[in-house]
């Protein structure tokens, strides 16, 4: 009758038995499942704080998307202001070089003038003096002595009647 005692599956099984009545004794369960508890706890706080992040990464996102598309429309502004301003630029030196270049066009004109007035100034100078040397030999050599004499005196004697 004691033969059942020696064998060895019976041992293992009240070993078995005594362990888990050891277990439940000291509520291992009851700590393994707060440890569970507290590590779904856990993973729940950090799925949260996961979702929180990804949640401010896309709007992080959203307001970089924003700033960028407003920076390339400033910059468009920008490339489009600057092309009005180096055309309107073009334009004003445009202007001022016809000015310029009208204003040269002017003086060369007004010198070239001038120097038409002092050329036939000169050449009215000269051909008065021609004239005055081909008036001289022309009288000094039709009029003798005693008529230039004549001629004189009588210059003389009108001259202060016509002062």
């Amino acid at each position: 009758m004691m033969e059942w005692l020696q064998e060895p599956e019976l041992w293992i099984g009240l070993g078995f038995f005594i362990v888990i009545a050891i277990f439940l004794y000291l509520r291992v369960p009851a700590f393994v499942a707060a440890a569970l508890d507290a590590r779904a706890v856990a993973i729940a706080k950090e799925l949260d704080e996961a979702r929180r992040l990804r949640e401010e990464a896309a709007a992080l996102l959203d307001q970089f998307r924003k700033k960028a598309s407003e920076a390339e429309k400033e910059a468009a502004s920008i490339v489009t202001e600057a092309k009005e301003e180096a055309e309107r630029f073009a334009d004003e030196a445009r202007a001022q070089l016809k000015a310029q270049i009208e204003r040269r066009a002017k003086q060369a004109q007004d010198k070239i003038a001038q120097a038409e007035a002092h050329a036939i100034a000169e050449i009215r100078a000269k051909a008065a003096d021609a004239a005055v040397d081909a008036a001289e030999n022309l009288i000094r050599a039709r009029t003798d002595v005693s008529k230039a004499a004549a001629l004189i005196a009588k210059s003389l004697g009108e001259l202060p009647a016509k002062l």
